[in-house]
Formats: C-alpha cells, structure tokens, sequence
C-alpha cells in the first residue's frame, strides 16, 4: 500500500508542459554549499547534518527555479538532478561562493530555433560585428555609428568603465582601488574585489541559466572568445554597471561582502524583474526584426527535418510519395 501511495504522488509531482513556468518568470538563481540535494516523495531537498546528528531538512521550490548554483562540500544524487532536468532548471557546479564557474547542464527538450539563430549570426563577419554594436548600444545606451570597427568599441567601452571605477572610488572614498580576482588568496582582497567577484559569478550563473534555458550555446561569443562561456560573459557585461559594480563599492565596508553581494543581487533580479530582461535582451540581440513579437521559446514536440530549400519540414512523416523514381 505504501508503495502505491509513493507511486502516486511521483505520478503527482511530474509536471506537464503547461505546469512548467516561463524562464523570463522564473526565480533568478539559488545558491547552495555543504548540504546533500536528494528526492523524496515530497520532493527536492537540501539535506543539512547538525552537529548533534540529527538532519535538517529544506524542500526547494524546483519548478519555480530557472538556475541552481551548487558550491562546495555539496553532492546531489540521481533522481533530484532528474527532477532539475524536468522542470527546466539549469544546474550549475561551482566552486566556493560562486567564485568559479566549473560546468551547467541543459534540460534536453529545447527547441533549436534560437541556437540556429545565434550560429547564423556569429558564422558571418557583418551579422557578428553588428551583434557586437548591439551589445554596447544596450551597454552604454547610445546609437553606434554604421562602420565602427569593433576596436573602436573596445576603446570606448575600456574609457567608460575606467571612468565608472575612478567615479564610484571618489564617491565611497576608497583610494587606489584595483580591481583584482584571485580566488587563491579570497581573503588577502579587498571587500570590494569580494563583492565584485562573487556578484560577477553569480550573474553569471543566472546568465548562463537563460542563455541554457533558450537552446542557445553559451560558447559561441561576439565580442568574447575562445571559451566554453564566451557568451554568457557577452550578456552578464550588459549588466554590471548598472548592478554588481555599483553595488559591490557600497559594501566596501561590509565585513562579509562577497554573502551580502549574492544576497543584494538576488534582491536586484527580483525587484528589477532582470531575468526577464535577460531573455529578452538576448532576443533581441539575435532577432532584432522580431523585437515586437519576442516572447520565451514555444514548446516544441517534434523534431524537424531540414531541408536546404524548403527549411524545416514535418519529422515522422513517410515522404516516400514525394519522390518521383
């Protein structure tokens, strides 16, 4: 008998396809170190051992997740990465406070048309260039001039960033800030290179869930390159100076500032709704003609054939009639 109330209630929480939310309403990301993910009948949970023994128990709210970041000292079994993979949530592995970004999975019901897209415009020299012109117009909020060479941009954008440091330096009077990453020596940096570092990361992270959560490929890069994130540093640099850089000089004087720049990072996806910019943005990038009409991705069923002169034609269909022997 208990095996068939078991039966029943896994028959219960598998979602269907109009039970799963949209990514763009997803919540942004949830971090997690040293506790063990497992599947219940009841559903995912973070497992937390106590020191008296005893084990402490957190169901996560998995169908409402679009990202999980899993840090160190954590382990997660089988059936609840299932359960990720089910509901769309993308996992990824970390390394302490999200400092490094080691590896993502991607749930594999995904349509390709928004990956076909991207390849499409960073195979051809004029569509990448004017990708890249994209990205710093919605950088910087300015028009690029027709012709701007992609050296032009980088000057510009290394000017503007150079002067958002010295800004925010003189404003929180820190002086001689550098900016510095070396997650060898965490402790040794400033609280601002803490900050800095751990709400990049976590961006990333988040970043890195919607590219995934659109069938795009994270390492196809127009202005990055050469790395399997080559993308996703594309997207996240669209958002750090108005969010994490700022952010990260207000808690110079924080004495846990790489916690509290996930905590305040979190709050800016919730109450910036960000992570529907993201997708959105990223649409946009690849499908200007399309702004007015973007949305999330359709649910596709069927796998497409391809055909070079009629495009995608129905999978599952014997096309034998249509050849003339």
């Amino acid at each position: 008998m208990g095996s068939s109330n078991g039966d029943a209630r896994r028959l219960l929480t598998k979602p269907t396809v109009a039970m799963l939310p949209r990514v763009a309403d997803s919540l942004s990301f949830l971090y997690l170190e040293n506790v063990r993910v497992t599947q219940d009948d009841t559903g995912v949970c973070a497992q937390v051992q106590h020191q008296d023994g005893s084990t402490g128990r957190v169901y996560l709210p998995v169908a409402a997740l679009s990202c999980v970041l899993l840090g160190t000292g954590t382990s997660a079994t089988n059936p609840a990465m299932a359960t990720f993979a089910r509901h769309g949530a993308s996992v990824l592995w970390t390394g302490a406070g999200v400092v490094r970004l080691y590896s993502g999975s991607q749930p594999s019901d995904l349509t390709t048309d928004w990956l076909e897209r991207q390849a499409r415009a960073w195979a051809d020299d004029t569509s990448r260039l004017a990708v890249a012109a994209r990205m710093y117009e919605i950088r910087f909020g300015m028009s690029v001039p027709p012709g701007t060479t992609l050296q032009r941009l980088r000057g510009l954008e290394g000017q503007r960033m150079k002067t958002l440091y010295q800004s925010l330096a003189t404003r929180h009077r820190i002086r001689g800030f550098r900016r510095n990453y070396n997650p060898e020596n965490w402790d040794a940096q400033s609280a601002v290179n803490q900050a800095l570092s751990a709400a990049n990361t976590a961006l990333y992270g988040a970043v890195h869930s919607a590219i995934l959560a659109l069938g795009c490929t994270t390492a196809l890069g127009f202005i990055h390159s050469g790395k399997q994130h080559s993308f996703v540093y594309d997207i996240a640099d669209l958002y750090k100076a108005t969010h994490t850089i700022p952010m990260a000089f207000s808690l110079h004087k924080h004495t846990n500032a790489d916690r509290e720049a996930r905590r305040r990072l979190r709050e800016n996806f919730r109450l910036y709704r960000l992570m529907p910019r993201i997708v959105r943005d990223i649409q946009e990038l690849l499908a200007p003609e399309m702004s007015a009409d973007l949305d999330d991705p359709d649910e596709v069923e069927l796998v497409h054939l391809w055909d070079p002169d009629l495009g995608s034609v129905q999978a599952g269909v014997n096309h034998a009639s249509e050849v003339d022997w």
